[in-house]
């Protein structure tokens, strides 16, 4: 007679975690090419059993050495979706400093109220000119790694200095400006582009802007250099051709939207 499969509380746990893995994995290889090098690798596997079975033992050899290297060719050809799935769980920690955001949560709220005028001014003035650009606001996530990949600047946000940053001849005009509150923190930042299948018609900037929004609560403005309209990326979504007399109510909306995420973590 066949017993029953002893399952305890902790068998229970174990399926939840590799569950939760399996379906992290899932998510940050979403949209990108990486299922399809997934199933050729698994296809070289099933034929390396295969001929082991058979006793073809030079195209055994031949195989088993390919996947005995196949870990590092895995590190190199999923580098970027790696990355991805990495920062993913970075920004996941922020859902634990529930302690530390009850004291500055005020904080918080007084730097999504800044002043919007410079910035919406010089992004209306620069699609007007098709100037492209790419600005970053900053809320709660760290951004510490991307400022570091720019040039620093600490200097108060005006319409002049950024379109000073953006002009097309600028040493800092390729890259992205980092702004939190009322300073211009950094410019010529390196951000990650999106692994997200997108339309062919998505620019540099506007692969990169929502590569950010995928990795930080970041709001990113994409001002076009070919069309000169302006695009908001959040939340790992972008909208585009924004009007630009309505630019300025679409992103307190999406500093609103943060403060509400924020309040409702706090509450957990």
């Amino acid at each position: 007679m066949m017993g029953f499969i002893p399952f305890t509380f902790v068998d229970v746990i174990d399926i939840v975690l590799v569950a939760s893995l399996l379906y992290g994995v899932y998510r940050a290889m979403r949209g990108t090419s990486a299922p399809y090098i997934i199933m050729g690798i698994f296809i070289i596997y099933l034929v390396w059993l295969l001929v082991k079975t058979f006793n073809l033992v030079l195209f055994s050899t031949i195989l088993g050495q390919i996947i005995s290297v196949g870990v590092i060719a895995i590190l190199i050809i999923f580098q970027p979706e790696i990355r991805h799935f990495l920062q993913v769980i970075g920004r996941q920690r922020e859902r634990f400093e529930w302690l530390s955001r009850i004291f500055n949560l005020r904080h918080r709220r007084q730097e999504s109220d800044f002043d919007l005028d410079p910035i919406v001014l010089a992004c209306q003035e620069m699609g007007a000119e098709k100037v492209g650009a790419l600005i970053i606001l900053k809320q709660s996530s760290d951004l510490s790694v991307i400022e570091e990949s720019g040039i620093a600047i600490d200097a108060k946000v005006s319409t002049p200095l950024i379109e000073n940053v953006f002009f097309k001849n600028a040493p800092l005009h390729d890259g992205a400006m980092v702004i939190h509150g009322s300073r211009v923190v950094a410019a010529k930042c390196v951000l990650p582009s999106t692994q997200q299948e997108v339309p062919k018609s998505y620019g540099m900037r506007h692969r990169a802007a929502l590569g950010m929004s995928e990795v930080s609560d970041a709001i990113i403005i994409a001002v076009s250099e070919e069309t000169g309209q302006i695009s908001l990326a959040h939340a790992s979504a972008i909208k585009r051709n924004i009007d630009p007399q309505n630019l300025a109510s679409a992103i307190r909306k999406l500093m609103r939207k943060n403060d509400k995420r924020r309040e409702e973590e706090q509450t957990k």
